[in-house]
């Protein structure tokens, strides 16, 4: 059961929209094919309401009414006659687990408390709703008043009930602690639909699954990304592939594992709450190999795959270029864009990288044509003249300016101007310079800067200067993650043209 719309909205600061919530029910039902949805909580607000209502007429359209369910109280015939306005037809209905809330909460004994319960049941049936019924803090109960938790479980097994849900709902168990409770209670009631709510505060929740299914599970609760108060809920996508991998001969399930990735991004758009990058199966980072080491393997047998291919999910593998990348990462990137390049001219290419890498920049592999390009062509003519240091400043109120000093066949000039702007203030002083040295400077026709095509980093930006020296017209390409210095490297490379 994918409680994403219920557990997962109580997540701090997220609330779906009434249109968000139906189209997000008919992604876990149809694209995923998630067995059952909890939708809301009855009785919270009239725009919650107006929600289940679009879903529940949606769902009974198209067959799905006996999947979607509601979080309901003890509170009478309220929740029910909200459920039955709302064309809701499964009821959860939520119950004290411990005696601790029992006392402290509701202040009652658990007779008291089985009478309500009994009547919100039976109300239930005569109205055509299935219940299904919360322990809530199910977890403490086992550890502090099993003896209660099984008189619970004594009553509801008398009663017409579809399932028993179990909740860890302050995510305090331990993987043993699960496997103990859960053994305890399929053992003695083997007859009975016993369902999984588990909680993440410890960062246990997925290894607390993996212990409720051995131990006789039969229904778990799960949340898209794992949103869900606190620390949030069991992840789908995480305890989806555990159980493909882990319990494929004991457990079927029907979700559709290519489809998770697409739902995961689209739950992250509505709710707001970003996906860490290293999330198993849904980090944008999962399945990006970054140490060059790694990408060898790669290549050589697939060394460092595992069974969680990306593929599975609708994914695929990428190689992270940077200063641990190595010459394997470029080569897997080449041959996706269906380059190659001789060892010499790798090294160079990689020893480029390394230097964007160092620098805390991130080098995408649309870049790498940029790359190369700027690389091998710097090599195209010998270099006369250097530009060997420079300062642009910028300030308000004043006039950019910039110092700069260039090296003509070893010898060095430097000079000071203003402009503009600090490219404009650069070509300046490079103009006074020429001057003096009575040499002729091109002049600048054109001026354009991009970042590369399909790139989605900040690693790189191009800059294309045309020049014009008496009727000849040429182009000189600068390669930075900074604009300025990109103009200034095509500067160099039209001087020593």
């Amino acid at each position: 059961m994918d409680t994403t719309l219920r557990d997962g909205e109580q997540t701090s600061g997220v609330s779906f929209s009434s249109p968000e919530k139906l189209t997000i029910a008919k992604l876990l039902l149809e694209e995923l094919h998630v067995d059952r949805i909890e939708i809301a909580s009855a009785r919270v607000s009239e725009g919650e309401f107006q929600a289940v209502r679009n879903i529940t007429d949606w769902a009974s359209e198209n067959g799905y009414i006996d999947r979607v369910e509601v979080l309901t109280f003890v509170d009478g015939v309220q929740s029910i006659n909200w459920m039955k306005e709302a064309g809701a037809k499964v009821q959860n209905l939520l119950t004290k687990g411990s005696l601790n809330h029992l006392t402290h909460q509701l202040k009652k004994t658990p007779e008291q408390h089985f009478s309500e319960i009994k009547s919100v049941i039976e109300l239930a049936k005569k109205e055509g709703i299935t219940t299904n019924v919360y322990l809530e803090d199910w977890s403490n109960g086992m550890r502090n008043s099993q003896e209660y938790v099984f008189q619970f479980l004594e009553f509801l097994a008398t009663q017409p009930v579809v399932r028993i849900l179990l909740p860890d709902t302050l995510g305090v168990l331990t993987p043993r602690e699960t496997f103990e409770y859960f053994s305890k209670i399929t053992a003695k009631y083997p007859d009975l639909h016993f369902d999984f709510h588990a909680h993440n505060d410890y960062d246990l929740s997925v290894a607390n699954v993996m212990e409720s299914i051995k131990a006789g599970a039969k229904g778990l609760h799960l949340t898209v990304n794992g949103m869900g108060e606190r620390a949030g809920n069991a992840p789908l996508a995480s305890v989806v592939a555990v159980i493909k991998d882990f319990f494929n001969e004991e457990v079927e399930i029907s979700v559709k594992e290519e489809a998770l990735y697409s739902v995961s991004k689209l739950i992250e758009t509505f709710s707001g709450i970003r996906i860490p990058a290293n999330k198993p199966i849904v980090g944008e980072n999962v399945f990006t190999q970054t140490a060059g080491i790694h990408a060898d393997g790669d290549n050589k047998n697939n060394l460092y795959f595992n069974d969680l291919l990306p593929e599975r999910f609708g994914r695929k593998r990428k190689y992270a270029l940077g200063k641990t990348s190595g010459k394997a990462n470029i080569e897997k990137n080449l041959q996706e864009l269906g380059l190659k390049l001789n060892n010499e001219d790798l090294k160079k290419v990689t020893q480029r990288i390394i230097e964007l890498g160092d620098k805390k920049e991130l080098v995408t592999k649309e870049d790498l044509p940029y790359i190369i390009s700027d690389v091998l062509n710097s090599n195209s003519y010998q270099e006369k003249i250097t530009i060997d240091s420079y300062v642009l400043t910028h300030s308000k109120g004043l006039n950019p300016s910039t110092t700069v000093s260039i090296l003509i066949d070893g010898e060095r000039f430097e000079e000071h101007a203003q402009g503009d702007g600090q490219f404009d203030a650069f070509m300046n002083a490079l103009g006074k310079l020429y001057k003096r040295k009575k040499m002729v400077l091109p002049k600048l026709v054109d001026y354009a800067v991009r970042i590369p095509p399909g790139s989605t980093s900040d690693a790189l930006c191009e800059t294309i200067i045309t020049w014009e020296n008496g009727e000849k017209r040429f182009i000189t390409r600068g390669l930075d993650s900074d604009q300025t210095v990109s103009a200034i490297k095509a500067t160099q490379r039209m001087l020593n043209i």
